[in-house]
């Protein structure tokens, strides 16, 4: 089914605005006398920069603009005929908001003026809520360095999972009691995400510690997000002239903690605590030219993961015995639930022409490939046996092309496309000595003393899944910049599928027991098949226009979407086949 959604219409009024979210130097030249200097050529450079510079000219009201600045430190230069040049240093740009950079000329008297700035970090161009974290203050706060580690630093945020953070899961976030699904995760401006959490950010293993910066925001006016959510924005390192590594190490163990089991807790049928048995996170990084001022490489190997005790549940000492029904808890041997995670990635930026730049990403990775312990997941209830779950097992794989091309001081075009496909649920765990053995779930109603007094434990045969997501987006945009008017249209468009496969035991059934009574039997469509998939595209268009002290901004978004099922077939399987068939 088609549907249609005219998004949004936004004219905002405030002091001049940012630059959609995109950092950027704006500012405006005079004369002595106060009057705007137009045709004055003005040049930012910048390490960050892989051109080395960027350029822009003064419009007829002596404003200027440059967009698409990766964040760094700057030296602005402004310079015309007739006028001794000026030169500003030190100017930080991060994050989105645009840093106000003027300048005042002096007749020329063959000498230069160097001026050392410090611009004001608030952004008075706009209305535009943002925090950006660079480099030096992630690899400083003490925690794991995952995305989802970071979003307890933004006010108003409430995660799905409001815990320690000890490793990458997959995690929403909306903001001020908005909708759960509406937060993005980008990295290098394009959306990793999960179409079955709505394209919102999954288990991506991102090592934000290598990142040149991290900046949270709302879209504001901006038509460039389908959502009003908040936007996380990982700004990668790519390389530079200079070859340049590091490496990181982290971990901690039982030593390092205290518990809080009270007696209070224990009367309540608390019977052990929940410790983090051990956390470790290792990464190195190693970046340099290929060739110099024309290609550059940066290299990232991660790998960490984490074991934490699960609290009231045992091995079961019936495990795999076809004549136990009931479950016997090993008061020995605590369930455990443990993470690993490893990722190898690598980026190639190459700089074609002085105005063209390509860049390639690719990053491979793997969940708990060396998982033993039993941690619950897809359909899997929290209350689980360990020989009744699967492994918590996907790989995982992010693929980015990008290109951009200012053209000229006013013209910039850009465009790019990426991928991210990963599994999800709990894959078979192989051997699976419970294939041939029915599923049992404890309603414990009225007390369950006799079968293990945990109310709705599921245990005897695991249920599993093979399926995969995938979401795949590119897009192009064209700006045209002056210094106090700016226009962006761009396109989107996107391909998401979730197909999923979910399996049982080889007798397709579920028996529910009350204190270790029967009283129930469910029986299943064993495999069974949903697939899913979705598509949208977009267009949208963005103005602004600065006139003194008074900026208008506003954005129109068209959206159109579409989901469909591929053909798919249930079964045969025991509780499914109709009378007469040829079914087992």
């Amino acid at each position: 089914m088609w549907t249609t959604a005219f998004a949004f219409l936004i004219v905002q009024v405030a002091l001049p605005v940012t630059a959609w979210a995109q950092a950027a130097i704006v500012g405006s030249v005079k004369d002595p006398a106060g009057a705007p200097l137009p045709g004055v050529t003005i040049e930012a450079v910048s390490p960050a920069l892989i051109e080395g510079s960027r350029a822009a000219v003064t419009d007829a009201s002596g404003r200027y603009r440059m967009e698409d600045l990766r964040p760094g430190i700057y030296r602005v230069r402004f310079a015309m005929d007739g006028w001794s040049p000026t030169e500003r240093s030190g100017i930080e740009v991060t994050g989105a908001p645009a840093v106000t950079v003027d300048a005042t000329f002096v007749l020329s008297v063959n000498q230069s003026v160097s001026v050392v700035s410090e611009p004001a970090v608030i952004d008075v161009r706009s209305g535009r809520h943002e925090i950006a974290l660079s480099n030096d203050v992630i690899r400083s706060i003490a925690t794991a360095r995952s995305y989802n580690a970071l979003l307890g630093l933004v006010p108003g945020v409430v995660t799905s999972s409001n815990d320690t953070v000890i490793g990458t899961a997959t995690t929403s976030f909306p903001i001020h009691g908005g909708r759960i699904y509406e937060g993005r995760l980008l990295l290098d401006g394009l959306i990793v995400g999960s179409p079955a959490s709505g394209n919102s950010a999954t288990s991506y293993v991102v090592d934000v510690g290598t990142a040149q910066e991290v900046t949270f925001s709302t879209p504001g006016a901006s038509g460039e997000i389908e959502t009003g959510g908040l936007v996380m924005s990982i700004v990668p390192k790519s390389g530079s002239n200079t070859m340049h590594g590091s490496t990181f190490v982290a971990g901690t163990g039982t030593g390092l903690q205290s518990g809080n089991l009270t007696q209070a807790l224990r009367d309540q049928g608390v019977v052990a605590p929940t410790p983090l048995e051990k956390f470790y996170d290792l990464s190195g990084t190693l970046g340099g030219p290929v060739r110099t001022d024309r290609i550059w490489y940066f290299l990232n190997a991660h790998s960490g993961g984490f074991t934490r005790d699960t609290a009231n549940l045992f091995y079961n000492l019936n495990a795999g015995d076809p004549t136990k029904w009931l479950y016997s808890p090993d008061y020995g041997r605590p369930e455990y639930s443990d993470r690993t995670f490893e990722n190898a990635s690598g980026r190639i930026t190459w700089r074609a022409t002085p105005r063209n730049r390509v860049g390639m990403f690719w990053d491979e990775q793997s969940l708990c490939r060396r998982c033993t312990g039993a941690t619950p997941g897809g359909s899997d209830p929290a209350q689980v046996s360990p020989e009744a779950v699967g492994i918590l097992g996907r790989p995982l794989r992010v693929t980015q092309a990008t290109w951009s091309s200012p053209v000229t001081s006013h013209l910039l075009i850009d465009a790019s496309v990426g991928g991210t496909s990963l599994g999800v649920g709990n894959f078979e765990r192989r051997p699976n000595p419970t294939i041939d053995l029915i599923r049992v779930v404890e309603q414990c109603a009225n007390g369950c003393s006799v079968n293990g007094g945990i109310p709705g434990l599921v245990y005897r045969s695991q249920d599993f899944s093979s399926s995969h997501n995938s979401s795949y987006l590119w897009k192009a945009s064209l700006s045209h910049v002056t210094g106090s008017h700016s226009f962006k249209v761009g396109y989107q468009h996107a391909f998401l599928t979730d197909d999923r496969t979910w399996s049982t035991n080889n007798q397709n059934l579920t028996y529910r027991v009350n204190n270790g009574e029967p009283n129930q039997l469910t029986e299943s469509v064993s495999p069974w098949v949903n697939d899913t998939h979705i598509g949208w595209a977009a267009l949208f268009a963005q103005e602004q226009w600065t006139h003194n002290r008074v900026t208008l901004q506003g954005a129109i978004r068209f959206d159109r979407a579409e989901s469909w099922f591929p053909v798919q077939q249930e079964g045969p399987s025991r509780g499914s086949c109709p009378p007469l068939s040829s079914c087992p």
